[in-house]
């Protein structure tokens, strides 16, 4: 799918710098051609050496380098490839280029190039949370700049959260949909809810689900990045919007009904969302106390409505195809089918989360495509690779309805 592609790899100065090794030798397996600058910073992690026995190319690391630039060098360099790749963008390069600074060959070749830019952020989370990141990060989406990452993890400097470098695999399967898959889902628009819900007991306590939110922020954003306008509706969760995506937050079912049934009309629906089966029948205004008596105060419970059984009967603004999820823990494949047929939508994704599994919350996913035919049974492999998948899936069954 690469054959042919030249890649510009701009190599910034963070410790995740050493995977750019591993992703210049997957996407030359892959058949592209790969040419590197690497900067200053970027030469403290990894060698020209290095990158250069990798690339199988010139290493490119001085502006003012009198052979290069006797022929205009760094706008050669980024004309002359078919894509430019940033990884890791630290926060630093991701400043420069937001603000259109030029005063080195990573940061010139980008302001000088006429080619789509990828970046693929990495740094430490409170870098990645600050205001002025997550502002240059809204300037640089404007730009039309594809964003690829950063996962939540663990940081070489110790703490939790995001700011990892995704896996090299995940950055070349972005790489191929920028280049055959990116106007898969163009013109489409895409209604994805994702996280748990919390019902309000008192204005401490809640009733809520188990869920992360991360697969359903990875198929967001996998459908955003085959083009498709996409508008994610998120119960509670700790995750940064995901790339390209409009993003609406709500607290409880009820809520998250409404915000996707105003995201309609859309193409697709994707519920994700771990969404809680009740609510309390009352919700207090004042904290609920212990008295001391022994007593247990009632908590009466009533029905929430079911997200995808609305959507999936929604009349004229029902959806092209509308896609449920199902978390079982016993006879997974038996009891998603019935869900399918129940809740009236054309897909049920199924998946085992009994305790050990490790699904709830982890970063990869095993799922089982529930069809009108035969059930597809997929490989354990990262959510968003399940999610890639899933959004090609989506793209062919749309092209197919045509």
């Amino acid at each position: 799918m690469l054959t042919g592609k030249r890649i510009l790899l701009i190599i910034g100065g963070g410790i995740a710098a050493y995977k750019s090794l591993e992703l210049s030798r997957l996407l030359r397996r892959r058949g592209a051609s790969v040419r590197a600058i690497l900067t200053k910073a970027g030469q403290e992690f990894v060698t020209p050496l290095s990158v250069g026995g990798l690339t199988h190319d010139k290493v490119y690391t001085d502006l003012f380098d009198l052979t290069a630039e006797a022929d205009m060098g760094h706008i050669q360099l980024s004309r002359d490839a078919d894509l430019l790749v940033v990884c890791p963008a630290t926060a630093d390069l991701m400043a420069k280029m937001a603000q259109g600074r030029a005063d080195d060959l990573a940061s010139t070749a980008l302001l000088a190039t006429d080619k789509p830019v990828m970046i693929v952020p990495a740094m430490n989370v409170r870098m990645w949370l600050h205001p002025a990141t997550q502002r240059n990060l809204k300037q640089l989406q404007a730009d039309g700049v594809t964003v690829v990452g950063p996962r939540e993890g663990d940081m070489a400097c110790g703490e939790f959260g995001p700011g990892r470098l995704v896996e090299p695999d995940e950055i070349v399967d972005a790489i191929e949909a920028q280049f055959s898959g990116h106007a898969l889902l163009a013109g489409r628009k895409a209604v994805v809810t994702a996280g748990p819900t919390h019902e309000p007991i008192d204005p401490v306590r809640y009733i809520a689900n188990r869920s992360s939110g991360k697969q359903g922020y990875a198929i967001a954003e996998a459908l955003a990045r085959l083009g498709a306008e996409t508008h994610l509706v998120s119960g509670p969760t700790a995750l940064p919007d995901p790339a390209g995506v409009q993003v609406t937050r709500i607290e409880t079912a009820r809520e998250m009904l409404a915000a996707t049934e105003a995201a309609l009309p859309a193409d697709i629906a994707i519920c994700c969302a771990a969404v809680a089966d009740w609510r309390a029948d009352t919700s207090t205004n004042s904290k609920l106390k212990k008295d001391g008596s022994g007593q247990i105060p009632p908590l009466g419970l009533v029905e929430n409505p079911d997200i995808l059984a609305t959507i999936s009967v929604a009349g004229p603004k029902r959806p092209r195809l509308v896609v449920g999820f199902a978390a079982e823990t016993d006879d997974v494949i038996g009891y998603a089918t019935a869900k399918r047929q129940r809740k009236g939508c054309d897909w049920i994704v199924a998946n085992d989360v009994s305790p050990g599994t490790g699904i709830m919350g982890g970063d990869d996913n095993t799922v089982h495509l529930i069809t009108a035919g035969d059930p597809e049974h997929w490989d354990p492999m990262p959510k968003a690779q399940v999610a890639m998948k899933l959004a090609e899936r989506v793209a062919d069954a749309l092209t197919d309805k045509q």
